[in-house]
């Protein structure tokens, strides 16, 4: 039996207002943009051509739909070691079906996961098997979206990963696994780490490890270890947000908070920085920002 008391039912077309949608166009509308770079490339940040091609886009874009799609599924919110903490829970019809975690990015959201909820809960409506089944739980992190406000100092990933593991055993789970990519991959470590009593495991789409300086580290090291750590310098090499978020993130946050041209910038790491690789549709770009923009948390999201 799934336990709900501390759960509440919460509908997110309610959490916008038509005013905040009017500030937004009207921001947009009078956006000073900076002057372009030479080149106007990725080399020195986000572009100028990028951003005034996104502005057009954004100032067109349909954030009521998107609140339908996330409608679409049930939102919950709770409290957990304080913090406000939202949540979607979508079962299976098979009840033997395997309790998972769906832990997000950062720049990110839970938004990023409802495109799969449909094929993993119910698997055989796209082809799947039936023993394929998941209950799918994906959880907003604190700091993030509409788990807000942020109430004290202190959430690690560590922390975070003990509150995931108590929503899970609120909701009623015994027994669970993971799925992350970027901070929802370094919560999924942490989970395996703690290895809470019927931990199934974690599936990870990155694992954060860096040089410590021992030359016999690179010992073995074949062309694939090789190419990885290439990778990793030049992840470092543009990865200015990280020093930012990591030490003055209350900073950058006042313009972050000022300027939605400004966060659409801050969040490159969606165009993976502008190296060609980004999956990611310029409609999904403007989703998450437009999520952290009306919920005023890019700040709290940074620290």
């Amino acid at each position: 039996m799934l336990e709900f008391r501390q759960c509440a039912r919460a509908r997110l077309l309610d959490a916008v207002p038509e005013e905040a949608l009017e500030d937004l166009r009207r921001r947009l509308d009078h956006t000073r943009l900076p002057q372009a770079a030479p080149g106007d490339g990725w080399e020195y940040g986000t572009p100028t051509a990028y951003l005034r091609d996104m502005v057009e886009r954004w100032k067109a874009f349909d954030w009521r739909a998107q609140e339908a799609r996330m409608n679409a599924v049930p939102n919950f919110l709770t409290e957990i070691d304080g913090q406000a903490v939202h949540f979607v829970h979508v079962r299976s019809r098979h009840e033997d079906a395997t309790p998972l975690l769906l832990l997000h990015t950062y720049p990110g959201s839970f938004a990023e996961f409802l495109d799969m909820i449909g094929p993993l809960t119910d698997p055989e409506a796209h082809g799947g098997r039936a023993e394929d089944a998941f209950h799918v739980v994906v959880p907003s992190m604190p700091g993030f979206g509409f788990s807000t406000p942020v109430t004290d100092a202190g959430w690690t990933m560590a922390r975070v990963a003990r509150a995931y593991d108590a929503l899970m055993r609120r909701l009623g789970y015994a027994s669970y696994g993971t799925h992350g990519s970027d901070g929802g991959a370094m919560v999924s470590r942490e989970l395996a780490v703690a290895n809470p009593e019927g931990f199934l495991g974690a599936h990870v789409l990155q694992l954060f490890s860096f040089p410590s300086g021992d030359p016999t580290e690179f010992e073995g090291f074949g062309p694939k270890e090789y190419a990885a750590l290439e990778f990793l310098g030049w992840f470092q090499s543009v990865g200015g947000y990280n020093a930012m978020n990591g030490t003055r993130p209350q900073t950058i946050a006042a313009a972050l908070a000022d300027s939605p041209v400004g966060q659409l910038a801050y969040s490159e790491l969606l165009e993976n920085f502008g190296n060609g690789t980004s999956l990611v549709s310029p409609g999904q770009v403007l989703t998450q920002v437009s999520l952290y923009w009306l919920t005023n948390t890019m700040a709290t999201a940074a620290r």
